[in-house]
């Protein structure tokens, strides 16, 4: 692993014990396979707290024990890694992602195989997202790739909400949610927006026999939406977790009110709305090496197209969702102001919402918004799994996956930092290819 080797040190703990009878060399203590102890690192806990100097020793993929490196002993057996100088999190949680048949700017269902959905988790890995939920489009591929989660993980997890749900009345989406539960999904997600007058929303009957349905299979309901009056709506009608930024206006005390009292979380997914009208020019990004190392020239070529860019300058819909970010960026505030949790998520997954890099982006303006580093941490670590009932993942503590990212510099300091990463960890195994090497 060669990104053990830029450590300062990485050695296999030696313990010399008593002398051997015959007065020869004493005795080594042998490591254990799978138990590791990662030693002098700040440790950003996920729940907003700092270890400033700490220790997190993990046996077969699970931690055991995490504290201050004055606290926690290190089993005379571990290897250990010494952290000393870096900053761990625990790993970025996505809590709206779509793992697809996109590649490149092409989407074909030929696409989705059980080797693409790996592929895509592993570029979410490299850039520090170790668990992503797959909010639509999931076939049983993704399932699977699910259901082989174990020690040896070096990709990052998958949660799945299967097919979205779409019909026109209520017995056929009782029929097509019993359907989706029928695969072993996590989650169901529905869409109530008309994408700016372009289409037909969902009605009220039919999302509340969706909510109704998944409800009585024991699923989470998550909901895309867009205006105010459709995120009460869905409030009103049980909806577990708002996918997407109310966009049209400023949320209310009456909104406020349902999320708080219900504990039901808000998604704001802002790189959404930057990938809907940035392309209309060359986004700076395109100069990042954190980017450009896992970014295909020939799709950064595409999206530089004179012409393409000309449509996205004269498109009436890029247009509108670029003028409203500013509306979402004020209603994140304003929800977490008000004790609403906020958990990130992207949207990434379609053509050009670029995987793992759009996730550093959304830190960026969830900070741009007026939360803090900290807060943000938390919003896509600990907040983003309890949001969505995802157990093992999301904080720094004994009995959770070993799931963490060790940074150069301090994101808690400056959220620009969540791009120095110099190494990822996903069941305590080593993420090959992570965005630092």
């Amino acid at each position: 692993m060669k990104s053990l080797l830029r450590y300062a040190s990485f050695a296999l703990v030696t313990v010399f014990l008593a002398p051997a009878a015959c007065g020869g060399e004493p005795e080594q203590v042998e490591p254990t396979p799978g138990l590791t102890a990662f030693t002098g690192a700040r440790l950003i806990t996920g729940d907003g707290g700092t270890i400033e100097s700490g220790t997190i020793v993990v046996r077969d993929g699970v931690i055991e024990a995490v504290g201050g490196s004055d606290e926690v002993m290190v089993p005379e057996d571990a290897s250990t890694v010494d952290l000393s100088g870096r900053t761990v999190t625990p790993g970025l949680i996505n809590a709206h992602g779509h793992v697809n048949n996109v590649i490149g700017l092409q989407a074909d269902p030929s696409f989705y195989t059980e080797e693409h959905v790996v592929n895509q988790l592993a570029l979410y890995a490299r850039y520090g997202v170790t668990t992503v939920a797959s909010l639509g489009g999931d076939g049983p591929e993704a399932v699977a790739v699910r259901d082989r989660e174990g020690p040896d993980l070096n990709h990052a997890r998958i949660r799945v909400a299967g097919p979205v749900i779409v019909a026109d009345t209520p017995e056929q989406a009782a029929e097509r949610v019993n359907a989706a539960a029928d695969m072993n999904v996590d989650f169901i997600k529905i869409r109530v927006d008309d994408n700016l007058g372009a289409t037909r929303k969902m009605t009220p009957e039919v999302y509340q026999a969706v909510i109704d349905t998944a409800h009585e299979r024991g699923l989470m309901l998550t909901a895309h939406m867009y205006y105010l009056d459709d995120a009460k709506g869905l409030m009103n009608a049980g909806a577990d977790f708002l996918a997407h930024s109310v966009r049209d206006v400023d949320v209310d005390q009456e909104l406020i009110d349902m999320l708080t009292a219900s504990d039901v979380c808000y998604c704001p997914t802002l790189m959404r709305e930057v990938s809907t009208y940035v392309y209309e020019d060359r986004p700076e990004w395109f100069d990042d090496p954190f980017f450009l190392k896992d970014a295909d020239p020939e799709v950064i070529a595409a999206l530089e197209d004179p012409e393409r860019q000309e449509g996205i300058r004269n498109s009436s819909s890029a247009q509108t969702y670029k003028a409203q970010l500013p509306q979402a960026l004020r209603n994140v505030k304003a929800l977490h102001d008000a004790g609403v949790r906020i958990a990130m998520g992207t949207d990434t997954g379609p053509a050009a919402r670029f995987q793992g890099y759009f996730e550093h982006g959304e830190l960026d303006l969830m900070v741009e918004s007026g939360l803090t580093p900290m807060q943000t941490i938390v919003a896509s670590t600990r907040d983003a799994a309890e949001c969505l009932g995802l157990e093992g993942v999301g904080t720094l503590e004994a009995g959770n996956f070993a799931d963490f990212v060790v940074y150069t510099a301090n994101p808690a300091e400056d959220i620009g930092n969540s791009r120095t990463i110099e190494s990822v960890w996903i069941a305590g195994n080593e993420v090959p290819g992570a965005a630092g090497d």
